[in-house]
């Protein structure tokens, strides 16, 4: 099986989305300790926009690496992979 497409930036991933869990665990916390809303629905924004970021940018390198590998074998792949990125952006634009 073929690396994914954030081999390269595994660690750096992996960094961002331990930062998230604290953010998470942040938050839970201050609802525990009856935090006023305002400032708990900042912490959830910040910590919503940190995840899209992460998406995003597992989004750019699947697309940077696995679309243009599969681009390469086939036209058939390549509608696959384009078919899958497709599908994972309408999931992340999705309300």
């Amino acid at each position: 099986m073929t690396q994914p497409g954030y081999h390269d930036t595994r660690q750096a991933q992996l960094t961002r989305l331990a930062r998230i869990e604290g953010q998470v665990r942040g938050i839970a916390r201050m609802v525990e300790e009856d935090a006023y809303c305002i400032d708990v629905l900042t912490q959830v924004s910040a910590a919503t926009q940190a995840l899209n970021a992460v998406s995003l940018s597992l989004l750019e390198e699947h697309i940077g690496h696995c679309v243009v590998e599969a681009a390469r074998e086939s036209d058939e792949a390549a509608d696959v992979k384009v078919a899958e990125a497709s599908a994972a952006i309408a999931r992340l634009v999705r309300r």
